[in-house]
């Protein structure tokens, strides 16, 4: 293996692995604090979540987790945070089913359809970053945030009987979807897997293409790097970064699509809250590819799934709370330190070069 691909590897595979030992010996040690035994929780956690049932849960609410991390991933990219993917789905899935519920239409136009919807509002929501960004200098991070906040105050509005929702027992939703509109489902002998992991693997197979093989791709990390480098190269910085931020939000968009086409075929007061934080968290552990944010959704799942079971077994549920978090901890500090140490490894491997340079430019001038 050549040296660069050697330092490539250790430097995308070597900080989440490091982080997750880390997390893992800390959970231990609080564990352990508590007065309970870590590696019975741990066996516990590994048993059932290597379940039949456990398996087809953890993948179909993984895909809803990997979207998120992808959305958060393009504004990563760019060196924009994205906090708002949580306000762009939540909308996005919010029209998209006003839409699909008042519509009545073959599946193979109305699917399609409520997915245009849901990608077309995530932009326009995230697009209000970008411009603002571009035109008043205002940080993305603030302004999405208060989009959260906006979104929630705009769906509470409509989402109300005699506006856009319907009363069901103590839940308010938007009407149901047609049957039609349903997403397919992968049968297996265990369950139904959601058809939408298919539309998340496209996604991100598109997001690696279009970062690694088109020239939008290069603008889009050399932006990144260096927002005065890339202008200079002759970079349109503002259009990137409104670009982006649409793309990002379109992604978010179709956070939610998986629940609405394929579980609840409606939104209401109980659809999924805090997809877009934990997509922040799983983008990081993720290293912001495509395949890391695959394993790190997973992972996410795996602990939601099995920190239930915990439960059962006398130990506190929050403990995996308390697990997510130290990951997250402990992946902002083995970055750094794997950054540190490529850098100080990449200026020891010059220094040879260029010693070594000197050494045959004496040799030829003695000869």
């Amino acid at each position: 293996m050549k040296r660069l691909d050697r330092d490539k590897l250790i430097t995308a595979v070597g900080a989440p692995v490091l982080a997750v030992f880390a997390a893992l010996v800390l959970t231990s040690l609080i564990i352990l604090i508590s007065g309970k035994d870590p590696f019975r929780a741990y066996q516990v956690m590994i048993e059932f979540g290597t379940t039949d049932r456990s398996a087809i849960y953890i993948v179909n609410k993984s895909t809803m987790f990997f979207l998120s991390a992808l959305a958060v991933a393009i504004g990563f990219r760019m060196n924009l945070f994205n906090i708002g993917v949580d306000g762009q789905y939540r909308i996005a899935a919010f029209f998209a089913a006003a839409v699909g519920g008042a519509l009545s239409l073959p599946g193979i136009i109305q699917i399609p359809l409520i997915i245009l919807v849901a990608m077309g509002v995530g932009a326009i929501w995230a697009g209000i970053a970008g411009v603002l960004r571009t035109t008043r200098g205002v940080s993305e991070v603030i302004t999405t945030i208060m989009l959260n906040s906006i979104a929630g105050a705009v769906i509470g509005y409509y989402l109300t009987a005699g506006r856009l929702g319907e009363k069901d027992g103590n839940l308010t939703h938007t009407p149901n979807i047609p049957s039609s509109s349903h997403i397919f489902m992968i049968e297996t002998s265990v369950g139904d897997i959601n058809g939408f992991v298919v539309f998340a693997v496209l996604a991100g197979f598109l997001y690696w293409f279009v970062l690694n093989r088109t020239r939008f791709g290069f603008d889009l990390r050399s932006v990144g790097q260096s927002e005065t480098a890339a202008a200079a190269s002759g970079v349109d910085v503002k259009r990137m970064i409104v670009t982006s931020m649409v793309l990002s939000g379109a992604v978010a968009g179709l956070v939610g699509m998986p629940t609405l086409l394929g579980e609840s075929y409606n939104y209401g007061t109980d659809f999924p809250l805090g997809v877009g934080f934990t997509g922040i968290a799983i983008a990081l552990l993720g290293r912001n590819h495509p395949v890391g944010i695959a394993l790190g959704a997973l992972l996410w799942a795996f602990l939601e799934r099995t920190g239930t079971q915990l439960e059962f077994e006398g130990y506190d549920q929050k403990i995996v709370e308390v697990i997510k978090g130290i990951i997250v901890l402990c992946v902002v500090i083995a970055y750094e330190v794997v950054r540190r140490w490529a850098l100080r490894d990449q200026q020891r491997r010059v220094g040879e070069e260029l010693a070594q340079a000197r050494k045959t430019e004496k040799a030829e001038v003695g000869a």
